[in-house]
């Protein structure tokens, strides 16, 4: 405990109490820790129940890696949680070479199956090892199709050893449009099709999603029997709808949620810290100051970036809807005040409303899950008033930025916990989005967007522009 923190721990009372309660964490290795850091603890009455085991499930070019890489980094980033993703077709490539053609896959295709049947072995006994290492709480997801009850079953014949929970995720998409997109974009580019032309690799790989189509039994198939009605699974179908059976816990019921924000559209982020503050020309931290008149004309140049940029489509040049969140703070505020908010008509097809309606451009939504890292006694106060006066916080904090929390504040610990939810919120919207926020929130969200450790995130800026892995 610091000086300052024994400092704020005393009182003119004589109390009696020679054994007090250590602060939530405590026991974690780190200095001044969160629940959220120390959630996936190795205690030993953990048990191998703890962990889950995801097995995706559904044709090629369906989403499933897209879903499997979501999870992972959702489940890493805000809940430390122990993800490894085991691709069985990267196995299959190591094993059997980059590109098979599409007999390779046909059902009755005696060599591809056995060879198939080897690069799903190898990746369900790596698997099993890595599960078998800690009983952490550790989370092992399966990406392959599993395509027919046969497949599932195999899986779990595997898997039972563990006594961990396995939930099966089948991920369904009928949209033609989708379909063609996530094949060229996505499977085009493996080492699979490297050396075609793109007309010949589409033309081949949907002659290998046919191969599958021909045995493809969707979990809980009338085919089945019921074999798998009191099994744990999850289906995503067209990320509209979802049927959820037998799944209970709370991590898998966060899964659960997490998953039916997601989808599959291109979807873009543009994100902004505030202009220049009244405090960041005294060279102070947290408050809830003004701008400067520098800050006001970054303000009136963001407004004009988002008419020719964020509301026009960079294929047509159209106007587009998109979204607006700022943090609950001045600053932000009024970084987004020159912002116009005219009204648009749009009409999804296929959406809950039916019909035309109105959409107001960038309407301004404020956020205080967006607010900076709130420094507590510090708050005010200059980095060089920090070290002269607090020392030992200033030292603390150079030691461990990620985990560090200001006496009465908050760290960026802190911050991944009520960004959580925002999360959830940005995969939801389809629309081009906007967040003027602050430097710590900015950089969290672009370590969590962009796959980067949470132990960097402190320490990083975002570039101008940046791809979505």
């Amino acid at each position: 405990m610091s000086a300052l923190s024994r400092q704020l721990s005393g009182s003119s009372l004589d109390i009696d109490n020679p054994v007090p309660q250590l602060p939530p964490g405590a026991s974690s290795p780190r200095d001044n820790p969160v629940l959220l850091d120390v959630a996936a603890n190795t205690n030993k009455y953990r048990t191998p129940s703890d962990k889950i085991v995801l097995v995706l499930v559904g044709l090629p070019a369906r989403g499933k890696t897209f879903v499997a890489r979501k999870i992972h980094r959702y489940l890493e980033f805000f809940h430390a949680i122990n993800v490894k993703v085991f691709n069985i077709g990267n196995y299959r490539r190591s094993l059997h070479g980059p590109h098979q053609s599409a007999e390779w896959f046909a059902p009755d295709n005696a060599e591809g199956v056995a060879q198939r049947k080897a690069a799903t072995d190898a990746a369900l006994a790596e698997l099993c090892d890595w599960v078998k290492q800690k009983n952490d709480g550790r989370v092992a997801i399966l990406d392959g199709t599993h395509s027919t009850l046969k497949k599932r079953n195999y899986a779990l014949s595997w898997l039972s050893e563990l006594e961990c929970k396995v939930i099966f995720l089948e991920t369904i998409c009928t949209d033609e449009a989708t379909i063609e997109r996530n094949i060229r974009d996505c499977k085009l580019g493996t080492p699979d099709y490297r050396s075609m032309s793109a007309t010949k690799a589409t033309e081949d790989f949907r002659a290998r999603v046919h191969q599958y189509e021909a045995t493809y039994e969707t979990i809980d198939a009338p085919s089945t029997n019921g074999t798998e009605s009191d099994r744990s699974w999850i289906k995503l179908i067209d990320c509209r709808r979802f049927v959820v059976n037998n799944v209970r816990g709370f991590l898998p019921s966060k899964l659960v949620q997490f998953l039916s924000h997601l989808h599959m559209e291109p979807h873009v982020f543009y994100f902004s810290r505030h202009g220049q503050s009244e405090y960041n020309v005294l060279g102070k931290i947290g408050g809830d100051s003004g701008l400067s008149p520098l800050g006001d004309a970054y303000s009136k140049a963001l407004g004009a970036f988002c008419e020719t940029e964020v509301c026009r489509d960079p294929a047509t040049g159209e106007e587009r809807p998109a979204r607006l969140w700022t943090s609950t703070l001045r600053r932000t505020r009024e970084t987004a005040q020159y912002i116009k908010h005219h009204s648009i008509e749009i009409n999804y097809a296929g959406d809950d409303v039916g019909r035309a309606q109105e959409w107001v451009q960038l309407r301004p939504v404020a956020w205080s899950n967006l607010d900076e890292l709130f420094a507590g006694l510090c708050d005010g106060m200059t980095y060089e008033e920090i070290e002269k006066h607090y020392p030992d916080e200033f030292r603390r904090r150079q030691n461990d930025k990620l985990a560090y929390r200001y006496p009465r504040g908050e760290s960026y610990l802190d911050m991944i916990h009520r960004l959580d939810t925002m999360a959830h919120e940005m995969y939801r919207h389809r629309e081009p989005l906007l967040i003027v926020a602050h430097q710590g929130i900015l950089r969290l969200l672009y370590a969590y967007l962009m796959g980067l450790p949470r132990e960097e995130a402190p320490y990083r800026r975002p570039r101008r522009i940046f791809h979505l892995p």
